[in-house]
């Protein structure tokens, strides 16, 4: 099992917590939830967005994902 946990911010103290069966469930989960967040915050900013501020975007939101395999 593995146990993907991910925060709305660094000082979040009620994260949401999900579990897969396998190793690639639970990467890709993680994948296509950061791509989700990324792109909420593109669809609502009031800015133009350029390529390197998607990277520190996606770079922002992957500290606040952690994996770990559970028993």
């Amino acid at each position: 099992m593995w146990k993907v946990t991910y925060a709305i911010d660094s000082l979040d103290p009620n994260p949401d917590q999900f579990t897969f069966d396998s190793e690639w469930e639970a990467l890709d989960f993680a994948s296509e939830e950061i791509e989700r967040r990324v792109q909420f915050q593109v669809d609502h900013s009031p800015y133009a967005i350029d390529e390197s501020d998607l990277d520190s975007m996606r770079e922002i939101e992957s500290t606040l994902v952690r994996i770990e395999q559970v028993d």
